[in-house]
């Protein structure tokens, strides 16, 4: 049996049995990355654990799963073609988010299917690499459900979820006296998620609040509400404010529950690395196929997050947490040329070039030696 000649050959030989046991290898290639590097500094303090979903889009009619889904573009909901990753991501408060898990998913999936799941997993990866602290599970409107919250309970982690608005949680929210409400200050501008305008302050105040009630495990815990003045009310007799409620068991203050669960648009840094990256397109007509490079997409990222952790020259710090694309232009795409004096394969650094330390100390730290001097022509 000959071997593959491309990788797309490669990919296309792919079964969901096989995307299954590549899903374990990449979480356990992660775990070994933390052993090794500096990767999630402070997890044994408290992790976050962030689950998000994403809508690739496709073309052709030859894309097996592809299928129309609800996507937002500059704020706006739109009906796309493609395919839907979700995808769950462990970060620290000094360390750079890295992926835990991704699930290739048909188009029109919902957002939330799968999810209770992938979170079970996401909190094993976490405690794995070392959280023996606190674990906060992120999330938007469509994993405030009961099936992401009881897999939080189970696991005794934190929550911390947005609630669709429905009649309960108004009435929990029309209980809310007004001198509870506490200004807080935004350290930048947070996106707000209905007008797509910056904002810097707010109000917030908490109820205790039982939700699922109507389900066979009901949650009681705390119902944080953060409201903004509406902009398009102009001519407004009174204040007019739009609420936005979110459900958690943390111990925090209010004020840095809420700080902390706007924390979770972390996890769209990623997807930008990711579709910048390997994500920019799902190669292959076949879903297995498509679904094996998301992960590969998963290691290659943990991959280039690991490495640049591996430097220790001053501002090394910044290449830790630097985009995707940084790390790529500093480390992956070495404009260098390779000779073999002697059959001995030698690498030739570029001449005054300026990160050169910083690719010597990470090369060094892999290979424990270091390459010839910089060319001279």
């Amino acid at each position: 049996m000959y071997a593959p000649a491309t990788l797309g050959q490669f990919l296309r030989e792919f079964t969901h049995g096989h995307c299954l046991q590549l899903a374990s290898v990449a979480r356990t290639h992660l775990l070994r990355l933390v052993e090794r590097t500096g990767l999630l500094p402070g997890i044994e303090s408290r992790a976050y654990v962030d689950i998000d979903s994403l809508l690739r889009p496709v073309y052709g009619h030859a894309k097996q799963g592809a299928g129309f889904g609800h996507t937002k573009i500059s704020g706006k909901q739109v009906l796309r073609k493609g395919l839907s990753p979700l995808a769950t991501t462990i970060s620290t408060e000094q360390g750079a988010p890295v992926v835990a898990g991704i699930r290739l998913r048909g188009g029109k999936t919902g957002s939330g299917k799968g999810a209770a799941s992938m979170v079970r997993e996401a909190i094993k990866v976490a405690r794995a690499a070392g959280a023996t602290g606190e674990i906060l599970v992120r999330g938007d409107s469509a994993y405030g459900n009961s099936a992401v919250v009881a897999a939080c309970v189970k696991a005794g982690v934190w929550f911390s979820v947005v609630l669709t608005k429905n009649p309960a949680v108004q009435r929990a929210i029309d209980t809310i006296a007004d001198d509870a409400w506490t200004p807080v200050r935004y350290p930048g501008a947070v996106l707000d998620p209905d007008t797509g305008e910056l904002i810097s302050d707010a109000e917030v105040a908490e109820v205790e609040f039982t939700a699922f009630a109507s389900t066979k495990h009901p949650v009681t815990a705390r119902l944080i509400v953060r409201r903004v003045r509406d902009q398009t009310k102009l001519d407004e007799l009174f204040a007019v404010w739009r609420h936005h409620p979110f459900f958690t068991n943390s111990t925090e203050s209010t004020v840095d529950a809420d700080l902390t669960h706007r924390g979770h648009a972390i996890v769209e840094t990623v997807f930008a690395d990711l579709i910048d990256g390997p994500l920019a397109h799902l190669p292959s007509g076949r879903f297995a196929a498509n679904s094996a490079w998301a992960i590969c997409a998963m290691i290659t990222h943990n991959l280039l997050r690991a490495i640049a952790t591996l430097d220790n020259t001053p501002h090394s710090g910044k290449l830790a947490v630097a985009r995707g694309a940084t790390l790529r232009r500093r480390i992956v795409n070495i404009p260098a040329r390779l000779a073999r004096p002697q059959r001995r394969p030698v690498l030739h650094l570029p001449a005054h070039w300026p990160w050169a330390k910083q690719w010597l100390t990470i090369w060094h730290h892999v290979f424990g030696t270091t390459p010839a001097p910089p060319a001279t022509v």
